[in-house]
């Protein structure tokens, strides 16, 4: 019977249970971070259980950590965490990608860098954005912290096979049209919930042709667009970033496994959404939420109902303004959507030999160790701060304002992070997303411009 991509990798790690119930999944990776742990483990103890498989549970640090001088902790609540993750992966054999370690990161980083994420695995952690890791081709989502306390115990997971949803995208981007925009006008054209229940698969010559970089983008944000998963078929691409890292060793006995996974010619998928990027613009959000943006030669929308309203007035924004219109105080160059090697050189080619606004605020946050280095050793430092960009540690930074990096209230921050809820970076913060090349020549000019002008 012909399978879906999906389908191969969910039956394959199917322990018990009938489809269409609740199934119980093995789970191959288990990636965890200091803000969902700490009641999990604290559950084993209490029952006095051991973790099931420490060597397949790996941490790191994020959320919590500042950027600027990383071992200066000075909120208590964010320090109590950050230690307690320390002592727990002590206590409990867990391996650490520790403060200032050279693989430390933001997690959903640190899988595919060090090769611990690969094709057909099952992948779980304590955050929504896991699912990341089906660009590769697994089974990557969110769970909640009594489910990360589940895998610690069983190393598994009840849960009901999803619907398979294809979204085949075709056409060649234009220079200055990236991953992100894609993503960002999908939900946009679609809504916050087209993808409720069902597994997202993108497919079509445009996804081929994308970096890891640029797939783990869009499936970094499959969740934003209602879904619990996103995944990609893996190919040469694929193969290619994964082999040589260092939890990558396996890859010549795994690559003929790897070579099956894709979704059979006659496979059904019970919802299929095509979409064209040869005239695709750069995508600017101008709400609340990643649904409400426009392209960026659009003017905003007319307010349909209440949810509009009330994000217009949070934003300080108006129906028929432009994005060149926005006033710009604060650019944010990271997290885990946007923060990889790819991006920082793609926005360095664009501040190179300038300087940033007056006006403007700008940060650059290496989403991982490893992405500093790699973009020391290229210069890319020298440029972002000759340019006036403020050069970070790595961490989610202010993708969320659960660490020192916030936007002030009432200042607008084009950023390139996954959400732009209210008080997302910071209490009455404004959020609008964009790819790292317009929040780049955002902080040059000051606002908003369309980046295809000046990238060439």
């Amino acid at each position: 019977m012909a399978q879906t991509l999906f389908d191969k990798v969910w039956n394959k790690h199917v322990l018990t249970g009938n489809e269409g119930e609740p199934q119980l999944l093995y789970i191959d990776l288990h990636l965890i971070h200091e803000v969902t742990s700490p009641q999990a483990f604290e559950g084993l103890r209490l029952q006095k259980r051991q973790l099931r498989r420490p060597d397949l549970t790996f941490a790191t640090l994020d959320h919590n950590v500042p950027t600027i001088d990383i071992f200066n902790i000075r909120d208590e609540i964010a320090n109590k965490q950050i230690t307690t993750l320390q002592k727990n992966a002590k206590d409990f054999g867990v391996h650490i990608f520790d403060m200032g370690s050279d693989e430390q990161g933001i997690v959903h980083m640190v899988g595919p860098e060090t090769g611990l994420t690969q094709p057909g695995k099952t992948i779980v952690c304590g955050d929504s954005h896991t699912a990341t890791h089906g660009a590769f081709g697994a089974i990557a989502f969110g769970i909640g912290t009594s489910e990360v306390e589940h895998v610690f115990a069983t190393q598994t997971l009840w849960q009901t096979k999803p619907k398979n949803l294809k979204i085949e995208v075709s056409g060649k981007l234009q220079p200055g049209v990236y991953a992100k925009d894609i993503i960002l006008h999908l939900i946009n054209q679609h809504g916050v919930d087209f993808g409720t229940g069902y597994a997202l698969e993108f497919t079509g010559e445009t996804i081929q042709l994308l970096s890891m970089e640029g797939r783990m983008t869009i499936c970094n944000m499959a969740i934003e667009g209602g879904a619990k998963y996103g995944i990609i078929q893996p190919d040469e691409t694929t193969f290619e970033y994964i082999k040589g890292r260092p939890y990558a060793q396996n890859f010549n006995q795994s690559i003929g496994e790897w070579q099956k996974l894709y979704s059979d010619e006659d496979a059904h998928f019970d919802k299929v959404i095509t979409l064209d990027v040869t005239n695709l613009e750069p995508q600017v959000t101008w709400g609340t939420n990643p649904e409400m943006g426009v392209n960026f030669s659009s003017p905003f929308p007319e307010i349909q109902n209440i949810n509009d309203e009330r994000a217009y007035n949070y934003m300080g924004l108006k129906p028929g303004q432009k994005a060149e219109d926005i006033d710009l105080g604060y650019v944010f160059l990271g997290s885990c959507t946007n923060a990889r090697l790819s991006d920082l050189i793609e926005a360095s080619h664009i501040v190179k030999g300038k300087k940033v606004h007056p006006k403007i605020t700008a940060i650059v946050v290496p989403g991982s160790r490893t992405v500093k280095k790699e973009a020391e050793s290229l210069g890319l430092d020298k440029v972002f701060k000759e340019a006036g960009f403020e050069w970070r540690e790595p961490g989610c930074s202010m993708c969320l304002g659960m660490n020192p990096d916030q936007v002030p209230e009432g200042v607008h921050c084009a950023s390139t992070s996954n959400r732009n809820f209210e008080g997302r970076q910071g209490k009455g913060a404004r959020t609008h997303l964009v790819s790292p090349a317009m929040a780049a020549a955002a902080a040059i000019n000051g606002k908003f411009v369309d980046v295809r002008k000046v990238v060439v």
